[in-house]
């Protein structure tokens, strides 16, 4: 394939931050649906300390595209080079470099470099995917930017927890009420709407209405990866409500010897300017994770419980 068809992007920004810091955070790639906005959900398939494989999900524009990625870390250079073996058309191949600098100060540039080809080189095509590039690069930078200043405190900032409710019944039933979220408005009493699309298979996108203990509502977009083998449903809020920057989780179906364990998992990055205009004056960090935890918890173990009573219903009906 000639050179001329090799096109090239190119994104910077400085990080006042220091540059392990800033490669912590892109070495990282499992945690990206957190820290990156157009990361839905991240596998890793295989990693021995340098090379791995990572199956990636994320927004492109409009669309959910998922494609399979080998990277290599080195993390004495600060680079991690990157290729993806299952480019989603029209990509055709798709190669690049993260690179941190260190700058004076104990500061940081980051540089985010894409090369790629797309089939026949259409233009039109060349031109999508540039604007892809350009639309995911300037929103990781500067959410990376974002986090990395603000490394002495990330661990107050992310909070992560999870709920599991014992369930005596089979557990397809339950994956099947957790799959089946259209369903959800009428039997959860938290949920007052909720719109879902599939249009390929396992990934969902929905918007969905949630009443708050107040009484008031918000309105979230989720999309949802679906692993109906393996009982998760991998999930990334790409519209949050105000106290929160990110929202990824996880549904999983547990099964054993003797029953099962439905289980929700939630990672949330607090949005700290927003804590006092939403939970009143003199409200911190601390109170603001109390107040996420109570609320997800409480929602979360709701349809925990619906998804066990659909089961356990069943076998009653038998």
């Amino acid at each position: 394939m000639s050179d001329e068809r090799i096109h090239r992007t190119r994104h910077c920004v400085d990080i006042d931050a220091p540059p392990g810091v800033v490669y912590g955070l892109i070495a990282d790639a499992v945690r990206w649906p957190l820290f990156f906005p157009p990361n839905v959900h991240v596998e890793r398939l295989e990693f021995d300390g340098r090379n791995e494989r990572l199956r990636m999900w994320a927004t492109a524009g409009a669309e959910v595209r998922s494609w399979i990625s080998e990277r290599i870390q080195d993390p004495q250079q600060r680079r991690i080079t990157f290729r993806q073996t299952r480019p989603h058309a029209p990509v055709q191949t798709m190669d690049g470099t993260w690179a941190v600098e260190e700058r004076p100060g104990n500061t940081s540039r980051l540089t985010l470099l894409h090369a790629f080809t797309v089939a026949a080189d259409r233009h039109d095509d060349v031109l999508w995917v540039e604007r892809a590039c350009d639309t995911n690069s300037g929103a990781e930078l500067a959410n990376l930017q974002h986090l990395a200043e603000r490394w002495t405190r990330l661990d107050e900032l992310v909070l992560s927890f999870e709920d599991s409710v014992r369930v005596n019944g089979p557990a397809e039933l339950v994956y099947d009420f957790l799959y089946r979220a259209g369903d959800w408005p009428g039997l959860l009493p938290h949920v007052s709407r909720l719109d879902l699309s599939e249009t390929t298979p396992g990934v969902q996108v929905m918007s969905m209405d949630t009443v708050t203990g107040d009484g008031s509502t918000h309105t979230t977009e989720s999309v949802r990866v679906c692993f109906p083998h393996a009982g998760r449903i991998v999930y990334k809020q790409t519209a949050t409500p105000a106290l929160m920057e990110a929202h990824a989780g996880e549904w999983s179906v547990v099964p054993d010897a003797t029953g099962v364990t439905v289980l929700s998992q939630h990672s949330v990055v607090l949005r700290e300017e927003a804590i006092e205009r939403i939970l009143g004056p003199g409200a911190d960090l601390k109170s603001a994770r109390r107040h996420i935890r109570e609320a997800l918890g409480r929602n979360s173990t709701a349809t925990l419980q619906r998804a066990a009573q659909h089961a356990e219903s069943a076998i009653h009906r038998l």
